[in-house]
C-alpha cells in the first residue's frame, strides 16, 4: 500500500536506495536462475510502482547477460472488487513505452508489484492478465511482503518480508516516481 501525502521522516526506514538496488540484483538473479534461457520471460507491472521496479529488474537482467525480456503494464483498475466495474473495459495491457503490448499467450509472465499486502490488487491484475491471453505461466514478484493475505495468493519472489499489524501501512518510494527511492513503515496507532 503506498501513499503519497504520508511524511516519511518520522518512519522508521525498511529500505534505503543501496539495498532497493541490492535486493533488484538480488531478484534478478533468482529469475536468471529459474529461467536461464529467459527467451519468454515478459515483466508486466502494476501501476504506480510495479512499473519503474519491472524496468529495473529488466535492466539487472540484461546485466546479467539475458535477453532484456519486455516490459509491459497491466492496469487492473476494470477488474477490482472494490469499486464499479467499468460499462465498457479498456485493454488491460499496455507496453510500457506507449507501442504495442508484448504476446503473452505461451510466455512466462512475471507480475510485479511494490507491497504485497491482502492479495487484491494482485488478483484484479491476473483477472486483467488472463483477459490478455495465455500464459505459459504466472509468477509474482513483491519488493516488500507484509502479509495480512484475504486471498490464498503468494509472491515467487520477494525482496523483503516484512512483520507488520493490519492497520500499518508500508511506504515504497521509487526514483522515477517520487525522487527518492526507499522504503518506510508507518505503525498504526495504538487504540
Amino acid at each position: 500500500m503506498t501513499g503519497l501525502a504520508q511524511p516519511l521522516d518520522d518512519n522508521p526506514q525498511l529500505l534505503d536506495a543501496i539495498g532497493l538496488q541490492r535486493i533488484t540484483v538480488r531478484l534478478a538473479h533468482e529469475i536468471a536462475e529459474r529461467h536461464p534461457d529467459g527467451d519468454t520471460l515478459v515483466l508486466v507491472g502494476i501501476p504506480t510502482r510495479g512499473v519503474p521496479l519491472a524496468r529495473a529488474v529488466a535492466h539487472q537482467l540484461a546485466a546479467l547477460g539475458h535477453t532484456p525480456p519486455p516490459v509491459a503494464v497491466i492496469d487492473p483498475s476494470g477488474h477490482r472488487d472494490d469499486r464499479p466495474r467499468p460499462v465498457t473495459p479498456h485493454p488491460a495491457l499496455h507496453d510500457i513505452d506507449g507501442g504495442s503490448a508484448p504476446r503473452i499467450d505461451g510466455s512466462v509472465v512475471i507480475v510485479v508489484d511494490d507491497v504485497l499486502f491482502t492479495g487484491r490488487t494482485l488478483r484484479a491484475a491476473l483477472d486483467a492478465l488472463v483477459d490478455c491471453g495465455r500464459p505459459a505461466a504466472v509468477e509474482v514478484l513483491a519488493l516488500v511482503d507484509r502479509g495480512h493475505r484475504e486471498l490464498p495468493l503468494r509472491a515467487t519472489y520477494v525482496g523483503k518480508n516484512v512483520p507488520t499489524a493490519q492497520g500499518d501501512r508500508v511506504f515504497v518510494r521509487l526514483r522515477e516516481v517520487d525522487g527518492v527511492d526507499g522504503a518506510w513503515l508507518h505503525r498504526a496507532a495504538p487504540a
